[in-house]
C-alpha cells in the first residue's frame, strides 16, 4: 500500500508546477516486479491527472490576480500562452505529458476556461499513454 501511495503522491506532485519525477518511482516499482503493472499504471495516471486538475483550477482562478506584483508570469508571457492555446485549442492538451510545457499547458487550459469534461478526457489519454509507453519500455528492458 505504501508503494501505491508513494507513486500516487509522486505523480500528483509531478503534474503540478512543483518539481518531481513520477517516472522514476514507476520504473523503480516496475523493476521490483512485486505489484501488478496495470495497477501501477492506473495509480500513476490517476495521480497525474488529479495534479493536472489542480493546475486547471489554479488557472481558472489565478487570472483574477494578474495585476498583482507576485503574479508568476508577465502580461507578455500570458498573452503568448493564450495565443498558443487559441491556435491549437483543446487538442494541445494531448501534449500535457510533455516535459516543461505540459504542466503549464494545463494551467493555461484553466485560464482559457476549457470545460472540465473535455479537459479530463484529453489529459487522461495523454497521461495514461505516457505511463503505458514507459511501462512497456521498462518491461522490455528488464
Amino acid at each position: 500500500m505504501i508503494a501505491y501511495l508513494s507513486l500516487f503522491a509522486a505523480a500528483l506532485v509531478a503534474a503540478t508546477i512543483l518539481p518531481m519525477q513520477s517516472e522514476a518511482v514507476l520504473v523503480g516499482l516496475l523493476a521490483t516486479s512485486t505489484h501488478p503493472v496495470a495497477a501501477l499504471i492506473l495509480v500513476a495516471t490517476v495521480g497525474n491527472v488529479l495534479g493536472s486538475v489542480i493546475n486547471w483550477y489554479l488557472g481558472r482562478y489565478l487570472l483574477n490576480y494578474k495585476d498583482r506584483r507576485w503574479f508568476p508570469t508577465s502580461e507578455r508571457q500570458l498573452a503568448r500562452a493564450q495565443g498558443w492555446y487559441h491556435r491549437y485549442g483543446r487538442w494541445s492538451l494531448l501534449g500535457s505529458w510533455l516535459p516543461l510545457i505540459g504542466d503549464p499547458l494545463t494551467v493555461v487550459a484553466g485560464i482559457m476556461r476549457e470545460p472540465l469534461g473535455p479537459f479530463l478526457i484529453l489529459v487522461t489519454i495523454a497521461k495514461a499513454s505516457r505511463y503505458l509507453v514507459l511501462a512497456a519500455a521498462t518491461l522490455a528492458w528488464l
